[in-house]
């Protein structure tokens, strides 16, 4: 499992991520924004009250949203290899 260590969010709704292992790097969220559970993101100050939750590991917002850290992990490792 990977473990996100920090979380900031960036411009748009991009937001940069740190793993525990040391991995670094951005993901653009943009096409989550305004759907489903995401649908609370139309607001800046919500997309950007993300945080790294201890208890799963991963990102999460107020309100029980939160994402696969795996899913995260394996965008940022892909870019990296590139």
């Amino acid at each position: 499992m990977h473990r996100v260590a920090s979380v900031e969010a960036l411009s748009g709704y991009r937001m940069r991520l740190c793993f525990a292992d040391g991995l670094e790097g951005e993901v653009d969220l943009a096409d989550l924004a305004g759907k489903g559970v995401f649908a609370s993101w139309q607001g800046r100050s919500e997309f950007e009250a993300v945080f790294a939750d201890p208890e799963t590991d991963t990102v999460a917002w107020p309100g029980g949203i939160d994402l696969a850290p795996e899913v995260l992990y394996r965008d940022i490792a892909a870019v990296r290899a590139t």
